[in-house]
């Protein structure tokens, strides 16, 4: 019969992520600049997307499990009123697209 070559986890083990800095669970935030000015952008991975957005750059919903980005402005006007979350390739697009009636 063969052998597993795989270590068995403990039950109640987790990993060690003190050495982990503030805001690594949703990516590191980034400053963006584009034509609309500087954005502050995140990248929300698939595992931890648990809620559905509205994206406003093509107005569908972004479901659970997709991975995709939170923008907000960088300057002080922005804020968490300000944060929407974009498909990636919509927020990559939207210099040419820009947001649909609902959001602009």
């Amino acid at each position: 019969m063969p052998r597993r070559n795989r270590q068995q986890r403990q039950k109640g083990f987790r990993a060690d992520t003190s050495h982990r800095g503030a805001g690594t669970a949703y990516g590191a935030s980034r400053v963006e600049q584009g034509p609309d000015g500087d954005w502050m952008v995140r990248t929300v991975p698939a595992a931890q997307a648990t809620k559905i957005y509205r994206c406003p750059g093509c107005d569908h919903e972004i479901q659970t499990g997709i991975a995709h980005v939170v923008a907000w402005p960088e300057a002080e006007l922005g804020g968490v009123d300000e944060r929407r979350h974009w498909h990636t390739g919509c927020w990559k697009a939207r210099a040419r697209r820009g947001p649909t009636r609902r959001w602009s």
